[in-house]
Parts: C-alpha cells; structure tokens; sequence
C-alpha cells in the first residue's frame, strides 16, 4: 500500500483528570493536527475530576459534535475536529480512562497521549504512518520538554528526563510511555488492554505483553512529537521520580524485572563531596557566564531524585487487584 494512501481510521485516547488548566491548549493542538479530521475521533476521558475539566471537555464536544461530515484532506474547516466526551469515575486511574476511551474507540489504531502534553501538528500523521507495515504492532513518538523558567524544569529539560529513547534502551524490553503511543486496536484484542488498577508502569507492562506474546514490532517515529511540561516544584519532581521507583516494584512483581541497586550512604557523600570539591568549581566558571544555575546544581538534584526513586522502589506494594488484566 502506498503510504500516501494510508489513512486508516485513529481513536486518540487522552485521559484527563484536574485538566482545567491544560486542555485549551491541548485542544488547540488537536485541532492543528494535519491528520485528515474525517479520520481521526479525540476521546477525552475525565478521570473523576474536581474542576472545571468537564464543563471544558463538552463544551469543546458541543462546537465540535461527533458527527462530523466527511472531510477532504487540504480542504474544508480543519478547526472542526470529532471530540467526544468520556467518564471514568469508578477507579482513580489513568490506565481504566484509557481502557474506558479504547472500548469506546471506532478507529483501527489507538494513539495516546495526556492532557499536560502538547502534540506538534504533524504528530499524528508521522505516528500513524508506520502502521503501513503490518508487522508493526506499536509506533512511540518522541517526548521533548516544553520550555520552561524554573531550575528544576531546566534540569529536566537538559537530562531529557521524558525521552522515549530511555524507555527504548531498557535492559529488559523496550517499551514506549503512553505520553506518545499507538497500539493497533486488534492487538489489544489479542493481549488485554491495561491493567485498570495500576498507579504506574501500565505503558510498560501493556508494551512488554505485546512484544512477548506476539510477533509484532515496535517503531520508533522520532518524528511524531509532543511536548511535555515538566515538574516545577521539587514536590512534583520527587512525586515524579518516586513513582519511577514505584514502576520498578510494580514491573519487578509482575514481569520480574530486577530491583534497582540503591546507593549506600557512603556513595551519596562521595557523590556530594567530588561536587562539592571538583565539579562546583569548574561549573561555576563556566555557568556564571552563561548564567546558567542548571550546570552548577545537576548533581545535588539528580541525586535527590535518585533517593526518591530508591524510598519509592521500596515502599511500593502492588495492589492484588492489579494483576487484572481488563479485556475488551
């Protein structure tokens, strides 16, 4: 099949909860996509939310109703795009929205991205386009940082922390973190879909079940991005890195990946101490004159997130009712 004819139905699942302050941007980039808007449905799940995200979500469903006519690609009002409005308000999870928005789904492939992200106009064109080759069961774009002002952004923007090239090179098994996925939906008929009572690590979990259970391919479309905001306070940043932690004993449990190595006491002072005495010093040179403050507090802040990883890999316990697999 020539790729240039290849516009197959896409359902984009997008869980949301507590969303009021993302989703008109959001929905900004939805409606730019260049994907032909006859062909594609946006399914915002509201994951129980205690502010005004459904009141904004129908009201984008009511100026653009489902039933959209069919549209000819390069013509017609691309502003007028398919959103439907979705409820989960039974289980606190992102992975039951997006198996309630997969269920409710019309298109043959299913694209997932989250409300804090914001998908680049030829987002879903390029994410869509491996799916051409039937030996491929999942496509993952990449994840790059929205800009941001604040030092803990910054540092999360140089380290690339949401990179799907990370998630590609795990010792493991590759998988694609469902801020930028696609899965064809008769793949999830085969596998299950997302394991509803999981906190974290379902897009692993749900990447791994494929790949093992199945002889579909993984494709990296590096050209298929979205932008994500990242954590501005070191409370969000520890959040974050401690569910890192979580994932791990969630992934150990289920799939027996192994445990990280925590550090010893002894290897966070030396860690601090060659800052302290080796790495400051040089940095500061070169920072102050780019007022660059990342440069010269990336060790104590990775460090930091490393030990929140750590308490969460340990703290974690997986709930009994995760080994749930839900089906369609």
């Amino acid at each position: 099949m020539n790729s240039a004819e290849f516009l197959p139905l896409v359902s984009v699942v997008i869980p949301v909860y507590n969303g009021e302050r993302d989703l008109p941007d959001l929905i900004e980039c939805l409606r730019s996509q260049t994907y032909p808007p006859h062909s594609v449905e946006y399914l915002l799940v509201d994951n129980n939310s205690r502010d005004r995200t459904s009141a904004i979500i129908q009201t984008a469903t009511n100026l653009n109703p489902p039933s959209v006519p069919p549209l000819v690609r390069g013509g017609g009002n691309l502003d007028r795009i398919t959103i439907r409005h979705l409820t989960e308000n039974q289980i606190q999870s992102s992975y039951a929205a997006r198996n309630q928005g997969i269920r409710a789904s019309k298109g043959e492939i299913i694209a997932f991205t989250d409300a804090d992200c914001r998908p680049e106009t030829q987002w879903l064109e390029n994410l869509v386009k491996p799916f051409d080759d039937l030996e491929i069961g999942i496509s993952c774009g990449e994840i790059l940082a929205l800009p941001g002002n604040t030092l803990l952004e910054k540092h999360a923007a140089r380290d690339n922390t949401l990179s799907q090239k990370h998630t590609l090179a795990h010792p493991f098994c590759p998988y694609g973190q469902t801020a930028n996925l696609a899965v064809r939906k008769q793949v999830l008929e085969t596998v299950g879909l997302f394991r509803p009572y999981l906190t974290s690590g379902g897009d692993a979990d749900l990447c791994w079940r494929i790949l093992r259970e199945t002889s579909y391919k993984m494709y990296f479309a590096e050209s298929a991005i979205v932008r994500h905001r990242h954590r501005s306070t070191m409370k969000q940043l520890q959040s974050q890195w401690y569910r890192y932690g979580e994932s791990n004993k969630y992934l150990h449990e289920l799939h027996g990946v192994d445990l990280m190595r925590e550090f010893t006491t002894g290897e966070y002072l030396y860690r601090l101490a060659r800052w302290l005495l080796k790495e400051l010093p040089i940095a500061a040179k070169s920072a102050i004159a780019r007022a660059d403050l990342v440069e010269l507090f990336n060790t104590p802040i990775g460090l930091m997130n490393v030990r929140a990883r750590a308490i969460g890999q340990r703290q974690a316990k997986l709930p009994l009712a995760a080994w749930e697999i839900e089906r369609f």
